[in-house]
C-alpha cells in the first residue's frame, strides 16, 4: 500500500488548524488504498522517509527560514535518503506572520537537492486562517493523498 508521510512542526494555534484541514483531506474516504502517518518533525526519521512514497511537509515561517525542527528532520534524513527517494512527490503548507517567502524557497532548495518533484504550489497563509485557507489546506491533503492512490 501506498504511503503518505506528513511532517510537520505545528508550535501555534494557525499552523494546528492548518494540520487539521491537511489531514481531513488525505484521510477523505474517497482516497482509497493510501495509508497517513504524520509525524511530528522532531520524530520523523529516514527509516520514515525511506518507507514513504510521498510526502506532505508542514512549517511555520521563522525569521525568514523554515523552522528549526524542520531543518532537524532535513538534517537527518538528508544523506541516507538522497539516492533512495529521487522523483518521489513531496507538497508543502507554510503560515507565517509576516512573510512565508524564505520559509519556501529553504524547503523547496532542500527537496531539489533530494530530487524530489513538487506535486503542486505550496499553500501559504500569512496571519489568521480563513475558511478559504482550510479549504486549500485539505485539497492539498487530499491532493497528494490521491496523487499515490494506486
Amino acid at each position: 500500500m501506498p504511503t503518505l508521510l506528513i511532517v510537520h512542526h505545528t508550535p501555534s494555534p494557525s499552523m494546528q488548524a492548518m494540520l487539521e484541514a491537511v489531514l481531513a483531506g488525505a484521510r477523505d474516504e474517497a482516497i482509497e488504498g493510501v495509508e497517513v502517518v504524520v509525524r511530528p518533525a522532531l520524530a520523523a526519521t529516514a527509516v520514515d522517509v525511506l518507507a514513504a512514497d510521498g510526502y506532505l511537509l508542514g512549517t511555520p515561517a521563522n525569521i525568514g527560514y523554515m523552522s528549526g525542527a524542520l531543518k532537524h528532520f532535513f538534517d537527518q534524513a538528508y544523506y541516507p535518503c538522497l539516492e533512495a527517494t529521487i522523483g518521489r512527490p513531496y507538497a508543502l503548507y507554510v503560515h507565517g506572520g509576516s512573510d512565508t517567502t524564505g520559509a519556501v524557497r529553504s524547503v523547496e532548495t532542500i527537496a531539489t537537492g533530494l530530487t524530489w518533484k513538487r506535486l503542486r504550489e505550496p499553500v501559504t497563509v500569512i496571519g489568521a486562517l480563513d475558511a478559504k485557507d482550510r479549504e486549500a489546506c485539505w485539497e492539498l491533503g487530499a491532493a497528494t493523498a490521491a496523487s499515490l492512490m494506486p
